[in-house]
């Protein structure tokens, strides 16, 4: 029996990602301000319309915990997003409450057995980071978000989920 392509909005949500990962990775390592904020918006948008798309796909599957993860991460991504052209030093506030949704998106996502687990571990190794990353902040650690270690650490960890949930989404159905 033939294995039949991914649907359309898979295909969709898994370029989303891609655009997302390489963007966001991009943005962290370029020096240029307006660079980094236009990488930035471009990641962020993907970002959120991949995630919206896989909300609304595991919520029809009955994954609720997975579909409630991938909302609280576009929750997350969204405020990211919103301030990202203040700065780097004036995004903190919005930083930590975005990577703080991150942590606990990730988390959920990858609590059901859904996903393989190189991909749930990849995903609790980055929520991890960006969880430590917002505890530092809270308690008065000067970290803007390039900063390395953390919260740079977390991001290709982050990275390499995205990739996990790529390649969730394109292989092929039987």
């Amino acid at each position: 029996m033939p294995s039949a392509p991914p649907p359309t909005l898979d295909i969709v949500a898994a370029i989303g990602l891609g655009i997302g990962g390489a963007f966001g990775l991009a943005g962290t390592f370029v020096e240029s301000a307006e660079l980094r904020e236009s990488f930035w918006m471009i990641d962020g948008v993907a970002i959120v319309v991949a995630a919206t798309l896989l909300t609304m796909k595991y919520l029809r599957q009955g994954h609720d915990c997975i579909a409630a993860g991938f909302l609280t991460f576009t929750a997350g991504e969204s405020l990211l997003l919103a301030g990202n052209a203040a700065g780097l030093q004036a995004s903190v506030p919005s930083y930590v409450g975005g990577i703080a949704l991150w942590s606990a998106g990730l988390i959920m996502i990858s609590a059901p057995k859904t996903f393989p687990l190189w991909v749930r571990l990849t995903a609790l190794g980055a929520a991890v980071l960006f969880g430590v990353t917002v505890g530092r902040i809270v308690w008065g650690a000067p970290l803007l978000p390039t900063s390395a270690p953390l919260p740079a650490l977390g991001y290709p960890f982050l990275v390499l989920t995205f990739a996990g949930w790529i390649w969730t989404l394109l292989r092929p159905r039987r």
